[in-house]
């Protein structure tokens, strides 16, 4: 009896090494699926190895720019042409693997860096290089130019040149210039964009403001003429309104705006005295000489501006006076004596802040 159950208990003993098969496969099977879900990583360590990949620290920055249309092939040849990754096929494989969405636009970015590491890059807009520039209200045109060259680097002259092209800018036929279609705000231009690109941005943009009041294409020339006049002339939220109200009353009568800001502009200066000089020039923006509107936008008015113009403060008054240029209060009147007492306001106020120049 006791032999027979020893050779009962030998016979039932499995082998051990079946277990220890299973958990290898286990295991191996384990290694295969993290390896599978990381073989993007692991492909990338390969071809680094290989030598197909950079390693190591990273260049210097380039600029590099993808158009609209172009393809994953082309954006691979044009970064290895850069210097950015090493090996077309390398890089159009990643490309293919993780298959991202370009934008157009330069890009700031190392040379010398892994293909995955390119599409990191090309696929964020951070580092997307633009140029941001800010327009403030009532600036005028000439000065829109300079401050557009100074952040884009694009010649004075080519914004010149292509703002004198008005027909690429579809604005109303009486208008003498761009003066005034320019909306002020801030603006952030790819390097690739041209000066008529930019120009049509900030018209466009203007276009949309001027939607946004229904203002109809018949009304933008007299619109933002008069809105810039306010802007220029105005200083605090209250005042665009009654300042609209004063030039629309003298409209209403035929009587000559008399605007510092316009006659300054007629001769090409910008001077909060004005001399007689100037106020006897002959031009079609000095509005002591003439009556009307002027000829067309002195500066870039802002929404408040054009807002006062579609929507006067009630009121009779006919004359204002800034009478202290570092608060901005203003004094409007109804007639020319009670205008004088605030002229007078102003002198005084003139004459203890000598030099100054707002």
């Amino acid at each position: 009896m006791t032999e027979h159950s020893n050779m009962t208990r030998n016979r039932a003993r499995k082998p051990k090494w079946p277990r220890r098969f299973l958990i290898l496969a286990m295991l191996l099977l384990l290694l295969g699926g993290v390896g599978y879900a990381n073989r993007a990583s692991l492909r990338g360590v390969y071809d680094q190895l290989s030598g197909v990949e950079f390693s190591g620290a990273a260049g210097e920055t380039v600029s590099f720019t993808i158009n609209s249309g172009d393809t994953g092939t082309l954006v691979a040849k044009h970064l290895v042409n850069k210097g950015v990754t090493k090996d077309f096929s390398s890089t159009l494989r990643h490309i293919i693997a993780a298959h991202p969405t370009f934008f157009p636009g330069t890009y700031k970015l190392p040379s010398q860096i892994s293909s995955d590491e390119a599409i990191k890059y090309l696929t964020d807009p951070k580092y997307q290089a633009l140029s941001k520039v800010t327009i403030p209200e009532g600036l005028r045109l000439v000065d829109i130019y300079k401050r557009l060259s100074t952040a884009t680097e694009i010649p004075i002259s080519k914004f010149e040149a292509a703002g004198r092209n008005l027909k690429n800018f579809g604005l109303p036929r009486t208008a003498p210039s761009l003066e005034g279609y320019l909306f002020p705000a801030t603006y952030s231009f790819s390097p690739e964009l041209s000066a008529t690109e930019i120009l049509s941005t900030m018209v466009s943009r203007m276009k949309d403001e001027l939607g946004s009041f229904g203002i109809a294409k018949k009304d933008w020339q007299r619109t933002l003429t008069l809105a810039s006049v306010i802007q220029r002339e105005a200083r605090l939220h209250d005042d665009f309104y009654k300042v609209s109200r004063v030039f629309q009353n003298r409209l209403k009568i035929n009587m000559p705006l008399q605007s510092c800001a316009t006659a300054s502009y007629g001769v090409g200066e910008f001077s909060i005295i004005v001399t007689n000089r100037i106020l006897n020039d002959d031009n079609p923006y000095n509005t002591y000489k003439y009556t009307g509107l002027p000829r067309g936008p002195i500066a870039a008015p802002g929404s408040l501006a054009i807002d006062a113009a579609l929507h006067p403060a009630d009121g009779t008054w006919l004359y204002f006076v800034t009478w202290n240029l570092k608060s901005g209060e203003t004094i409007f009147s109804n007639t020319y004596a009670e205008h004088l007492v605030g002229v007078a306001k102003w002198d005084k106020w003139m004459a203890e802040n000598p030099g100054w120049n707002g």
